[in-house]
């Protein structure tokens, strides 16, 4: 894909974020495409392409009434979002549509109109992994990151404060779910989930969705928003079972993704102003400043400790409060998307001063997936 050719022009979330017991994960679904396609100021009929998760395309563009001449309905986990974004501006470039909407929306605690989530007991993970109790997020993650801990030296404590951080940003954020100031102390005597996660660094079980439009660069310079190019992309999947990952204390999915965004954008490590990596757990921040190669592993822990990441601080992350402060419906990816646009269109609550360039890196399943996603402001 050639840089800058493909823009958004259109980003918004739901409505309402948070608990949301009375709108179905559909309606969640059409909310969030209405509102992005007013913020484009575009019509149901201007969209020609699209894409979604979880629930199906021919779902969404039933219920929205569009017909489009492109899909996609790449089902990777959380990071899925950022693969739509690499595929729908890969697709505007080939001509096969000219106006994509990327939705997702789950109702992710109230489970209205939501399919429950199973584990096929044929399947790998069924086979393999559920026998021996590994079956929900939080019993994965121990796996790799108790490895990642003995093998780069990060402390409890540092893990800790990857959610005291955050939970600044969020203090930030008018739509942050949790806002109330905490400290490395209040994360590790909160209640255990499992081991070594304590609740404060698990995310947020919350309902909400979002949404994005895309098109060429040449037709954003005709919409009112101000256009947020595309600059790099990179995708890669490992494996659905986190006990075959090649290795505990780094992630090949993560080495694949954001090198290939780097390379594509042209762009060396200290052009960042602003990173979103997903954070449905406290550790993985870490994962993704080592894998992206912003820092060695071991030196990870330290970084995010010295405040270097904090409000104020040279490599601002997660800016919205992230996953787990401002929102977590079950597949964060897209609300990583919508912190950048709004970074990149200089609308965001924390806003960055000055941030021209923007690295959005995400996570799906169990390090099972990743998608990483560079934007800049300047054509």
């Amino acid at each position: 894909m050639r840089r800058n050719q493909v823009a958004v022009v259109g980003a918004a979330e739901t409505t309402e974020l948070g608990v949301i017991p009375n709108v179905s994960q559909i309606q969640l679904h059409a909310d969030a495409a209405l509102n992005a396609i007013a913020d484009a100021g575009l019509k149901l009929s201007d969209i020609d392409g699209f894409a979604t998760a979880v629930e199906t395309p021919q779902q969404i563009a039933h219920y929205l009434g569009i017909t489009p001449t492109w899909v996609d309905g790449t089902s990777v986990g959380g990071c899925s979002f950022m693969l739509h974004v690499r595929h729908a501006a890969a697709a505007i470039e080939a001509g096969l549509c000219k106006t994509v909407l990327i939705t997702h929306a789950e109702s992710g605690k109230s489970n209205i109109g939501r399919t429950p989530r199973m584990t096929g007991p044929d399947s790998l993970n069924g086979q393999f992994e559920l026998p021996y109790g590994v079956s929900t997020p939080a019993s994965m993650f121990p796996i790799p990151v108790l490895r990642y801990m003995k093998t780069h030296g990060i402390t409890h404590e540092q893990i800790a404060m990857v959610a005291v951080v955050q939970r600044e940003w969020a203090a930030k954020n008018p739509r942050a779910t949790m806002k109330a100031p905490i400290t490395v102390e209040d994360v590790l005597n909160s209640r255990m989930i499992a081991y070594p996660f304590r609740i404060l660094q698990c995310c947020l079980v919350t309902d909400g969705g979002g949404a994005l439009i895309l098109t060429s660069a040449e037709r954003a310079k005709d919409f009112k928003t101000r256009p947020v190019y595309i600059l790099g992309t990179g995708e890669s999947v490992e494996t659905p079972m986190v006990s075959q990952m090649k290795t505990f204390d780094s992630s090949r999915a993560f080495k694949v993704a954001g090198p290939l965004a780097f390379k594509e954008a042209g762009i060396t490590h200290n052009d960042v102003d602003h990173l979103m990596i997903y954070d449905a757990f406290a550790h993985l921040p870490l994962y993704g400043l080592g894998d992206l190669g912003f820092m060695p592993h071991e030196e990870t822990g330290k970084f995010i400790a010295d405040g270097n990441t904090r409000p104020g601080g040279k490599l601002p992350l997660n800016t919205n409060g992230g996953g787990l402060s401002y929102m977590h419906s079950g597949m964060y990816g897209m609300y990583a998307l919508q912190e950048s646009v709004r970074q990149m269109r200089g609308i965001a609550p924390a806003q960055v001063p000055g941030a021209k360039i923007s690295v959005c890196h995400g996570v799906g399943g169990m390090f099972a997936a990743s998608g990483t996603i560079i934007f800049t402001n300047e054509k």
